[in-house]
């Protein structure tokens, strides 16, 4: 409704959306904003509604001319500390115990964790640039980017969203990845959805960066 009663008649060419995809929900404090950076699947499903609805907003949008941009968290999951169950915004099983994420399906296979080399897990030092792109971001379980399936999953999710008729995306903590491995599962990104964009449009991608850690 945004879209084709302000947004389209104001000029807007586009807007860019929360992480569209399932996150750990968070009790305390009480629903953070900051829980949706925290991905538990790639399903569509937040507490801004369902795949069903996302793609109503998307076709709606863009058949007004507003395009949407998704971001996309994909250089981790949720915190190592999120537990284990269905606290999550589509019920989906996790436990960051054994790093197993089921909807997806992420098993300890596909974490950073042997590459990491800080006594915390964590980034210790954003000077270093091993720590910056092979360790935890404040104790979010970083995914193993070099793996061909980590990229794959990735980049299948982006897809979807790609079909659904999404524009391009904002790569959150970009500057966590090395870039090779951000080549690689962009790489696999398909075409736009013809129904909206000309035949061969690439998706439009802008990336998070944060200096000093800050």
């Amino acid at each position: 409704l945004e879209c084709e009663r302000y947004l389209a008649p104001y000029g807007f060419g586009g807007v860019q959306v929360s992480p569209p995809n399932e996150n750990i929900v968070i009790t305390n404090p009480f629903r953070p904003w900051w829980e949706r950076y925290q991905p538990i699947s790639y399903k569509l499903c937040t507490r801004s509604g369902n795949e069903n609805e996302f793609r109503d907003m998307v076709t709606r949008c863009n058949n007004v001319g507003v395009r949407i941009y998704v971001d996309a968290v994909v250089n981790h999951m949720c915190g190592a500390a999120g537990g284990s169950g269905t606290h999550s915004t589509c019920g989906s099983y996790f436990n960051t115990g054994n790093r197993e994420f089921s909807a997806v399906p992420y098993s300890a296979w596909d974490f950073n964790d042997g590459k990491c080399h800080t006594s915390s897990g964590n980034v210790e030092n954003y000077g270093d640039i091993y720590q910056v792109r092979d360790c935890r971001v404040t104790g979010l379980l970083d995914l193993a980017m070099e793996k061909d399936y980590v990229r794959s999953k990735v980049a299948e999710y982006m897809n979807h969203l790609i079909d659904i008729g999404v524009a391009g995306f904002r790569i959150d903590a970009a500057k966590h990845m090395w870039p090779g491995d951000m080549k690689a599962f962009l790489d696999k990104l398909k075409s736009l959805n013809t129904q909206w964009f000309a035949a061969g449009t690439k998706p439009f991608i802008y990336q998070e960066v944060i200096d000093l850690g800050g």
